[in-house]
Order: C-alpha cells, then structure tokens, then sequence
C-alpha cells in the first residue's frame, strides 16, 4: 500500500489514528513519515511505538507529525549489552528528546525475570523517568518464554505489582501494569485524589469516569493526549 491508501483506508474506516508498530519504525521511517504527514493533514494523529533508536536528526523530523511514542526502557547498561546487543544511553536521550519536541511519550519495561527485575534498576528506571516529567506513564509489563528467550518463566503478578509501587512511591503519576487483565494496576487513577477514572481489562475499557480530562471527583486535569 502506498501512504496515500493507507491513510485513505483510516479514514474510510473512522480511525482515529494510526499506530506504527510490530515492526520498529524506524526500519521502515521513510514510509511512516510519509504515512504521517498525510494523516496529520487529515487531522489523524499518529503513534509510534518504538526500542527509542532513533537519531535525533530522525527524531527532528518526525517530531511535528508525531503525537505519540510508546518506547521500550529494556533495562540497564548490562542488559541492553548482553540481551539487546546494544547500549541504554540513545533511548535515553530519545525518550528525552521527544518530550522536548512535544511528543507524548510512554515508556513500557518488559520485566523479565532476574534479567531487569532488580529494585536497583527499577528505581533507576523510575528516578530517570521522573526527572523528564513524572506525568510520563510507565507500564511495566509481564514477560512470558518465547523465541529465544526460554530460560525463565512468566513474570510473577508480585513483582509487576512491586515495580508498580516502585514508581508510584518514587512520584511518577501513572503507572500501570500489563499483560495481566484483571489486575488493578491496568487502571487510571486520580493522581490528585485517588478515584477510579479509567477501568480496563485487558485492551477493552470498561468504564470511564471523566468530563473533559478532569477528575470526576475532584476536578483535577488528567494528562494525556485528547482524541478529535
């Protein structure tokens, strides 16, 4: 498909937005920033969901189309060394980057068993996202065996629940934990007052208690990018 019939076929469709994702898109981001430059005339918003390698020259560039960025914080200077083959710091300074340009940006961690699920490295995590902008969500996420990593088994609900406090305790506004549907911590709460805004289970949302991205119950405005 050309990104004239891509964007054509979300609008056709009613979409929203368009998601670049399953595969990085910074391998195929000549395509994507042509795909989002039309949507973004259309009034479309457009979201990557990135490793965060991503050049800061590419990152210039895309920025203006660019409404969203979900990026993967994988774990330590050891762990991108010795599972990724690559170095922590690039993502880093993109995650960085992107909340400078505008970019609303999201940063999930795939918890993987005594891999990155140190209190060590999930307080860095936590401390560093905190100094960009603690209204920043972090998901922490459940790993399950796969491909070529099938030395150890699904992550513990304990200690997604345990990073989730982590980051809460450490003033990150929103942090939820995913691949558990079911799980309280996939919810939005209040970070002014505590109440239960947004409920979900799994990808379905099954209530949603705000008017006008502020608490129902207090009046505080919740962060976030609004849909048209």
């Amino acid at each position: 498909m050309s990104p004239e019939q891509v964007v054509n076929e979300a609008q056709r469709s009613g979409c929203m937005s368009i998601s670049y994702t399953y595969t990085e898109p910074t391998i195929f981001y000549e395509f994507a920033y042509d795909c989002a430059r039309l949507a973004h005339e259309k009034g479309i918003k457009n979201v990557f969901v990135s490793n965060g390698y991503t050049s800061p020259e590419a990152t210039r560039l895309i920025a203006p189309y660019l409404d969203g960025n979900n990026i993967d914080l994988k774990g330590d200077e050891d762990f991108y060394r010795t599972i990724v083959g690559g170095r922590l710091q690039p993502v880093r300074e993109t995650i960085k980057l992107m909340k400078e340009l505008g970019v609303w940006v999201e940063v999930t961690t795939l918890i993987v068993p005594h891999h990155n699920d140190s209190k060590g490295f999930l307080q860095e995590a936590a401390d560093f996202m905190k100094s960009v902008d603690p209204a920043m969500p972090w998901h922490v996420t459940q790993f399950y065996p796969t491909y070529r990593l099938l030395d150890q088994g699904r992550t513990p609900v304990s200690t997604l629940r345990r990073a989730r406090e982590i980051g809460l305790r450490t003033g990150l506004k929103y942090v939820y934990e995913g691949n558990v549907p079911g799980e309280g911590g996939e919810n939005t709460y209040c970070p002014s007052c505590g109440e239960l805004l947004i409920e979900r289970s799994g990808f379905t949302l099954t209530k949603i208690r705000m008017k006008d991205s502020t608490c129902s119950k207090c009046g505080a405005r919740i962060d976030g990018v609004g849909m048209p």
